[in-house]
């Protein structure tokens, strides 16, 4: 949700009125930036904890099988509250989350939608499907095309269902096709935003200039937002220490995780800082030297860090590269994976260990080699010289309106 709130920051700025369409659980963070909130029902971290085991496994056809049925729970709700949300309004953008019910209402009232991905989505000879990796060889690049045409049924047919139900009860549309709306029903000039770096993904040279790749689209803490002083302080008594946290994936058993984390940086004599996130970690008390906090603005945060340790979604990896700092990934699924191979390709990370194959040793072996690499310390510093120089809401809000 991150991104999607600092280019609704930039479009407020810009001198444009702004409603945000989401779950309860991201009211404060919509509220606290100036933006009107309009709850669309459900909450997504109830969504992810009920999927814990599937998250676990990373197993992404039965997650997203398991989508699908939570999407028709909510999907009504979210088509209803959205369609008096709309009224009124003039453009309508969202991110893959919102796709089919967002392309929908604009259907239903008529008026401008512009999709807004954190990743590679639309089809390229370039590079496999962001969540259908294949391995890169000379001999498989022609599925390339193929393996995003897949990733985007993946998606779609996972809410095709639900989406079909409130185009019929909602919005008293027909029942979409059965394959969705394709790259090619769009119109020509139609604009597509990606909110990645140039300097992390090149724009691949068979997209057309409707393919608007921004920059990153960063949520900056506001002027007057303080760290905690117990934090402060922490990071005042020593070196800069690891940070460790896996966002929104959590874990079944967050104790037995953070035991993982806290031996590993044991073994590497590293100072950490712990973030809770929705359950990935929990640790009733830490030996001398760890700091768990809550929830910290990753802008402030990560450039006081030696390395980042995170679980490779797409904001997250942002605010890493951008930090300049180096990164250990260790995905779990959807865009995960490919994020933490970017992130390797690029000299700023390791390789990266998937989350179920995590271990001490792998853990500990990453963040020596991520802490005393002066040549992945020295990419991973230009790299977050190069992303601070983009403005990434400036180029998307030109995008918009030119």
């Amino acid at each position: 949700m991150q991104p999607h709130v600092a280019l609704g920051v930039g479009l407020a700025r810009a001198g444009h009125s702004v409603r945000v369409l989401t779950s309860s659980d991201f009211q404060e963070l919509v509220e606290s930036h100036g933006l009107e909130f309009v709850n669309a029902g459900g909450s997504t971290e109830a969504v992810a904890k009920e999927m814990q085991d599937l998250l676990e496994q990373g197993n992404f056809l039965k997650i997203l099988k398991k989508m699908g049925e939570a999407a028709n729970e909510l999907s009504l709700e979210a088509a209803k509250r959205g369609l008096a949300a709309c009224e009124g309004c003039e453009l309508i953008i969202a991110g893959l989350g919102g796709l089919s019910i967002a392309s929908s209402l604009a259907e239903k009232l008529g008026v401008r939608f512009i999709p807004a991905y954190l990743y590679p989505y639309s089809p390229t000879r370039e590079f496999p499907s962001v969540l259908v990796g294949i391995p890169q060889t000379p001999l498989t690049s022609w599925l390339n095309p193929l393996s995003h045409r897949l990733g985007q049924q993946m998606m779609w047919q996972a809410t095709r269902s639900s989406t079909n139900r409130a185009r019929r009860e909602v919005f008293g549309l027909q029942r979409a096709a059965f394959w969705g709306a394709s790259e090619g029903s769009r119109q020509p000039g139609d604009l597509v935003l990606y909110g990645y770096s140039p300097h992390v993904i090149p724009v691949p040279r068979d997209w057309d200039d409707r393919h608007v790749v921004t920059g990153y689209w960063f949520l900056d803490e506001s002027d007057d937002w303080a760290p905690p002083s117990e934090l402060a302080d922490f990071l005042n008594a020593g070196p800069a220490p690891v940070y460790v946290g896996f966002g929104s994936m959590g874990s079944k058993n967050a104790e037995s995780t953070a035991d993982l984390v806290l031996e590993a940086l044991r073994r590497t004599g590293q100072r950490g800082v712990l973030s809770a996130g929705w359950g990935g970690l929990e640790k009733s008390s830490v030996p001398d030297g760890v700091l768990m906090v809550g929830s910290v603005p990753h802008s402030w945060l990560f450039s006081r860090m030696a390395a980042v340790v995170h679980h490779g979604g797409a904001g997250t990896t942002a605010a890493g590269f951008r930090a300049g700092v180096p990164a250990i990934i260790t995905p779990v699924l959807g865009d995960q994976p490919f994020w933490a191979r970017r992130a390797h390709a690029l000299g700023v990370a390791p390789p990266p260990v998937m989350r179920r194959h995590l271990t001490v040793e792998r853990l500990a072996e990453a963040i020596t080699q991520a802490t005393t690499d002066a040549a992945m310390r020295r990419k991973a510093a230009d790299l977050g010289k190069k992303i601070r120089g983009d403005d990434g809401v400036a180029r998307a809000i030109e995008a918009l309106f030119q």
